[in-house]
């Protein structure tokens, strides 16, 4: 499992400069907007799917406060019938347990097997926040690092209309 140090590794080799915020353990964005008071950033959701026969697997991120039609969202990505990947699945593409999943993940994806599909409304912030593949803890890096690291992932992404 790829863990917090991993990230920050990364993200220094990179030359992206983040802020970081410790917390308690928060699973869910319910939990952690108790800590995200004064810590800057949009903050994200992100979800983990398989397609129907389970071959192909999706990160998909967007603002924590949206609520997501998975109908609504299979119409949109054309990838056909999606369900959440179960937590052995999520261990095995993305070195990452429930409550943890961010785009960080990615690292632990060394054969480039999960597509990203991103929130075009996205594109409208300054600054977007994630778990640091450890869920008690938040960063935040800016708009234009956060698509330089997406591009050092070597995963397929794509920026489209979610919601």
């Amino acid at each position: 499992m790829i863990g917090q140090q991993v990230v920050y590794d990364k993200l220094a080799e990179l030359g992206i400069e983040f802020n970081y915020l410790e917390h308690p353990e928060a699973p869910t964005i319910e939990i952690a907007r108790q800590y995200w008071k004064d810590f800057k950033g949009t903050h994200c959701k992100n979800l983990f799917f398989r397609n129907h026969k389970g071959n192909q697997h999706y990160l998909v991120v967007f603002e924590c406060n949206q609520q997501m039609d998975i109908h609504a969202l299979e119409k949109r990505l054309m990838q056909g019938k999606l369900s959440f990947a179960s937590p052995e699945r999520m261990m095995r593409y993305l070195g990452l347990a429930p409550g943890s999943v961010s785009p960080f993940g990615l690292l632990n994806d060394t054969t480039h097997h999960v597509k990203v599909f991103l929130d075009d409304k996205l594109l409208q912030a300054e600054r977007l926040s994630f778990h640091p593949n450890d869920n008690r803890a938040s960063l935040s890096i800016t708009l234009d690092d956060f698509k330089r690291f997406m591009d050092a992932t070597g995963n397929a992404y794509e920026w489209k209309e979610l919601y």
